[in-house]
């Protein structure tokens, strides 16, 4: 495939594209680029959730990208999805991965990222940032 074709193919997805050079240049220079999605997990899935991000993400496997879906599944226990029982969101994550994988979504270049791992992975990363930036912000400052 082409760099145009992969630009052509890539671009199809958005609506709009804020650099196209820029766009056109990475996928000139990097044959895999790392792209990246994400979900909560809250329910069950409805069609256009189910349909365009396997139809999108098949685009993107096609002209080379890895995609990486990260699962909000923190992020969703803090909205009190499913009650707030996180083996409960986890249920939900792992239901609607089934679901794509049914509806044809290529697995190959895809992973999926579970933001409880990757946070309790880099734990001593991770909350003295979420302290640090808490102590030095205010909630007035944030919200505008």
């Amino acid at each position: 495939m082409t760099v145009e074709e992969k630009f052509q193919l890539v671009r199809s997805i958005g609506e709009e594209c804020i650099q196209e050079e820029e766009l056109r240049n990475l996928l000139a220079k990097k044959p895999n680029p790392i792209c990246y999605d994400g979900f909560e997990p809250s329910g069950r899935m409805h069609i256009a959730q189910g349909v365009m991000k396997t139809l999108n993400v098949n685009k993107l496997t096609s002209a080379g990208c890895k995609v990486k879906i990260w699962i909000a599944d923190w992020f969703a226990l803090m909205n009190n999805k499913m009650g707030g029982d996180l083996k409960k969101i986890r249920k939900i994550g792992e239901y609607l991965i089934e679901i794509w994988k049914a509806m044809g979504m290529n697995q190959q270049n895809v992973e999926f990222v579970w933001s409880s791992d990757e946070i309790n992975k880099r734990a001593d990363e991770y909350w003295p940032l979420v302290i640090d930036i808490s102590r030095r912000n205010t909630l007035h400052r944030i919200i505008r």
